[in-house]
C-alpha cells in the first residue's frame, strides 16, 4: 500500500499548501482558465457540426461528409494537430490551440446530431408531414426533439475530448489545470502532478453530471421512455 501512501500524502501537499490557491498559477485561476478554453471550444464545435449535422440528417445530401468526419476523428493525432497550429500560428493568442481543439470536437457532435435525425421513424415524420407540417417545421418540432438524446451524447463526448485535449495542450505552453501535470513532471513536483490530475478528473466527471442534468431536463419524457424500452 506504499503506493496509496504516497497518493495521500502528495494530494495533502498539493491541496494544503497555500500558495496553490492564490496567484496566476493558483487552483481558482488555471481552473478557470481550463473552463474558458474548453467552454469556447466547445461552443464553436456545437455552433460548427449541429447545423451541419440537422441538415444532413433532415436532407440526406452530404452523408460522405459525416463520413469522412467519423474517420479523421479517428485518425488524427491530437498532440500533433495542437503543435502543428502552434509552429504555424505562434504563440500570439489562444487561436492557434484553439481551432484544433474544435477541429477535434466537431466529429463526434457531427456523427451522433447526423444518426439521431436520420434514425427517426420515418412513420413519424410522415405523420408530421401529414399534418401539414413543412421541412424546417418537422425538423425543428419531431425531429430534433426526438434525436436530442443522441445529439446530446455527442455534445457529451465532444465535451470530454476537449477536457482532455485542453489538458494535453499545456505542451504548448497553453494555461490551464494540464500545467500542474506538465510542470510537475518537469520539476519532479508530483504533488503538483497527482493534484493536478485529481482537478482535471474531477472537472471531466463533473461535465458528465452537468450533461446527465441537461438531458433529464430538456429530453422529453415520452422520448426517454421509448429509449428505456429499447
Amino acid at each position: 500500500m506504499n503506493w496509496l501512501t504516497s497518493f495521500l500524502t502528495w494530494l495533502g501537499e498539493f491541496f494544503g499548501n497555500g500558495e496553490n490557491w492564490s496567484g496566476s498559477g493558483g487552483i481558482p485561476v488555471r481552473l478557470l482558465e481550463h473552463l474558458e478554453f474548453s467552454a469556447l471550444a466547445l461552443l464553436l464545435a456545437v455552433l460548427i457540426a449541429v447545423p451541419l449535422g440537422l441538415a444532413i440528417g433532415h436532407t440526406g445530401r452530404g452523408e460522405l461528409l459525416v463520413v469522412v468526419s467519423a474517420n479523421l476523428a479517428r485518425a488524427l493525432p491530437t498532440l500533433g494537430l495542437l503543435v502543428m497550429f502552434v509552429l504555424l500560428l505562434g504563440t500570439t493568442s489562444i487561436w492557434p490551440v484553439i481551432i484544433p481543439l474544435v477541429l477535434l470536437s466537431v466529429p463526434p457532435i457531427l456523427v451522433n446530431t447526423f444518426e439521431g435525425i436520420k434514425g427517426v421513424d420515418p412513420e413519424l415524420r410522415d405523420a408530421a408531414y401529414g399534418m401539414g407540417l413543412r421541412g424546417g417545421q418537422v425538423l425543428g418540432r419531431v425531429l430534433v426533439p426526438v434525436a436530442l438524446p443522441l445529439i446530446l451524447l455527442g455534445c457529451r463526448l465532444s465535451a470530454i475530448q476537449v477536457v482532455a485535449t485542453t489538458t494535453v495542450a499545456a505542451y504548448t505552453g497553453l494555461g490551464g489545470l494540464g500545467r500542474y501535470v506538465i510542470d510537475g513532471f518537469a520539476t519532479k513536483d508530483y504533488a503538483s502532478v497527482v493534484g493536478g490530475s485529481v482537478l482535471i478528473v474531477l472537472f471531466a466527471l463533473l461535465v458528465q453530471v452537468l450533461f446527465a442534468l441537461a438531458q433529464r431536463v430538456t429530453v422529453s419524457p415520452g422520448v426517454s421512455r421509448r429509449l428505456k424500452v429499447r
